[in-house]
């Protein structure tokens, strides 16, 4: 616990991350005005007292709808790494426990799905499924499950050889509570610090889509399409782009130090 704490880079990304997560919860208590209430004689106004982030073309206050947008965009983001880490898990401790031909078709699978690019992937299933926060939670959950799958592999590959599990096997445990209640819970460290980088890859996925308008779908408020909404004042309104870009920026920083820091906390090199 001392060596993370004097991880200044990491306890930078923890209260970067506690601050966006209190601000996705209490986004109702936090925003002052509604995110969707249009005041067309308010449009365009720049950051001031009464809107601190100023208003977009509809009149709509920026900061009540970045509050809210955190809340969509980081759902999206946990939802979609819960799905990918709940496929990696299975698809790499099946193929380490058993090896041989079920290990070599699962890792081609693994190595086909790793040749398309991931972002043009998702382009090509979202283009053909209606937009929505569940097919973009769901579409980015099951194509970024590959990294997950090798890691769990590799630790099951160096686990199932050990004393202990080889203890458990010779007790009569069957194959899946080996799985379960052995190898997975042994193996799940560098799982924890892709989960939080995986974060951040999908907060900035989702962005890149809302933007594209292929996204969270208007009036529903997330930094990706503020994004998309501000591109066309570029020149006149900055704090339309500004102030949503960097909370994107800040937050993939803050989820990739507080990967970067568990990563050599769990380093077993330290």
């Amino acid at each position: 616990m001392n060596e993370l704490l004097k991880n200044k880079l990491m306890l930078f990304g923890v209260a970067v991350v506690g601050l966006l997560g209190l601000a996705a919860i209490f986004a109702p208590f936090i925003a002052p005005y509604d995110p969707a209430k249009i005041d067309i004689p308010s449009a365009l106004l720049a950051p001031s007292s009464q809107h601190i982030f100023g208003t977009d073309y509809l009149g709509r206050d920026v900061f009540s709808r970045m509050a809210y947008g955190a809340r969509i965009s980081l759902s999206i983001g946990f939802i979609a790494v819960g799905i990918a880490i709940l496929i990696g898990i299975i698809v790499g401790s099946i193929a380490g426990y058993y090896g041989g031909g079920i290990d070599a078709a699962f890792m081609r699978f693994v190595d086909i799905m790793l040749c398309f690019p991931s972002f043009f992937l998702i382009l090509a299933v979202v283009a053909v499924l209606e937009p929505s926060i569940m097919n973009i939670m769901i579409i980015i959950g099951i194509t970024s499950w590959m990294g997950v799958a090798r890691l769990i592999r590799a630790e099951v590959l160096s686990l199932k050889e050990r004393e202990f599990i080889l203890a458990v096997r010779a007790l009569g445990s069957s194959d899946l509570r080996i799985i379960i209640y052995h190898l997975i819970p042994n193996a799940i460290a560098p799982v924890l610090v892709s989960a939080v980088l995986g974060v951040a890859s999908a907060v900035l996925v989702e962005s890149s889509l809302s933007f594209l308008g292929l996204g969270v779908q208007p009036p529903l408020p997330s930094w990706g399409n503020i994004l998309m909404e501000g591109k066309s004042s570029l020149g006149a309104c900055w704090w339309l782009t500004l102030f949503p870009g960097l909370a994107i920026l800040i937050t993939v920083l803050g989820y990739n130090l507080l990967g970067e820091g568990l990563r050599e906390y769990f380093n077993p090199r330290r």
